[in-house]
Parts: C-alpha cells; structure tokens; sequence
C-alpha cells in the first residue's frame, strides 16, 4: 500500500483493528460491574468508547474515582480487571471475530515490515488471545497494559532501535493517535470515521 512507503515497522493496536471486540468488551464492563446502576454504567461505557486505547486500569479508577465517587483502592481496580480478563478470555478466541481484510494484509507483507502489537489490552490476556487465535507467529512482539501504550511504544522503539520516521502505529482512537505524536511516528487511523473527520490519516481499506 502507498501508505507505507517508505516504512519498515509497524505497530499495530488491537481491538478494533485487528479484532472485532469492541462489542464484547463493553458487555465484560456491564457483567464485572453488574451490581452498579446501569446509568452509572453508561458514563463509563461512554468513556470508554472515546478512549479506546486507555487500559481497563485506567477506566476501571476512572468509574471507582470519578463516576460513583470512591477512595482510590488498587486492590478492587485489580480485581475488576481479572474479572473483566476471565470474561475476555472466554468470549474473543472465535477466529470470526479477526478482521479479514487485515488479517491478510499482515500474512501478505509479514516479510516485509517489522510488525508488533501495542494495545490497551492485558499484556497477558493480550498474548493468550493471540496464541488462540493463532496468529502470534505473524508478530515480532505483542506489548499489553498495564503500561501505558505511550510507554509502550516508546520502550519497543529503543530497544528495537527503529527510526522514527520509519515507523507508523495503526490505530482506531485518539489515544493511538497521541501515542503515535509524543512518539514523533505516523499515525494511521482505521475503523472509525471519527478520526477520518479530524483530518488525520486514514486507511478507509486494506482491501
């Protein structure tokens, strides 16, 4: 593709790019915190929606701290996020769920670029799922929270010792987008009209 010319990395995010998920993980925080009222739910869902890339940990303080008003507590952050990770492990290993048009564009060019995962997602469940749904073979390396995908794509790129300029993130919010700028790399968007309508760089198909 024209777009990455020039490129010979590649970062790729998770859900919503690679996996159709989006639908099961907002029915894992409606199960994990079935006990809350489900308007309270609903900011979080709707939090969640706009910042995609941000980890469970992160939306998971954000309910406790600023929708139902609690004392921050790591203990029951990281409780609601094993409970989500059960869920998660249960309900995404159909391979139905990958995005074909993707999938066959990363077997196509796996030779040619260097390809990694940077998600929002659990590092552990993150790799779990792709053993699953056997495609770990098609990446140099697969990079979950609870870091921060920032972090995450910062560490990779000096360990691995990519140039920036040689290197894009795709991604399907505006946390990939901000992960991709603080990195000084491209940034691509996909799967959300949404960052098309920013004027960012958009892939419309893989096709």
């Amino acid at each position: 593709m024209k777009e990455f010319i020039n490129k010979t990395c590649i970062l790729w995010d998770f859900d919503g790019v690679i996996l159709d998920s989006m639908e099961v993980r907002e029915d894992g925080f409606r199960k994990v915190l079935t006990l809350f009222p489900a308007s309270q739910i609903e900011i979080l869902l709707s939090f969640h929606r706009k910042n995609g890339g941000l980890s469970r940990y992160v939306k998971f303080e954000y309910f406790l701290e600023q929708i139902i008003g609690g004392e921050k507590n790591e203990e029951k952050v990281q409780q609601w996020a094993e409970e989500f990770s059960e869920i998660m492990r249960k309900s995404l290993t159909s391979k139905g769920r990958l995005i074909e048009e993707v999938i066959s564009f990363i077997k196509r060019n796996k030779k040619l670029y260097h390809m990694h995962i940077v998600s929002g997602s659990d590092g552990n469940e993150l790799r779990f799922l792709c053993d699953q749904l056997e495609i770990t073979e098609y990446f140099k390396s697969i990079h979950g929270s609870p870091t921060p995908k920032i972090d995450l794509v910062r560490i990779l790129m000096e360990e691995k010792g990519y140039k920036p300029e040689e290197t894009c993130l795709i991604g399907d919010s505006i946390n990939d987008f901000e992960a991709s700028r603080l990195n000084d790399i491209q940034f691509f968007g996909y799967n959300n009209p949404a960052l098309k309508a920013r004027g960012l760089n958009y892939i419309n198909s893989f096709k």
